[in-house]
């Protein structure tokens, strides 16, 4: 039996997006193996330093939520 090969281009869109949202829970579950750029890292230590000197300006989670939902109506 021969078997036939199959392009990401040729799946429908659900199933592409079913591929999409296993390879990000892939790769969520192996979070060390990603590799992460020098800059990345910078900003990220900045973004920190920043909450840390100001913490009244980040947002709760309920509060992003509700902007999103707010600004997309989802």
């Amino acid at each position: 039996m021969k078997s036939q090969l199959v392009s990401v281009f040729d799946l429908s869109p659900p199933e592409k997006l079913q591929l999409v949202e296993d390879l990000w829970d892939d790769l969520a579950a192996n979070q060390l193996e990603i590799p992460m750029h020098e800059w990345q890292k910078e900003e990220l230590n900045r973004r920190k330093a920043n909450l840390m000197k100001n913490p009244g300006t980040g947002l709760s989670w309920e509060q992003v939520k509700y902007n999103i939902k707010n600004r997309y109506g989802c």
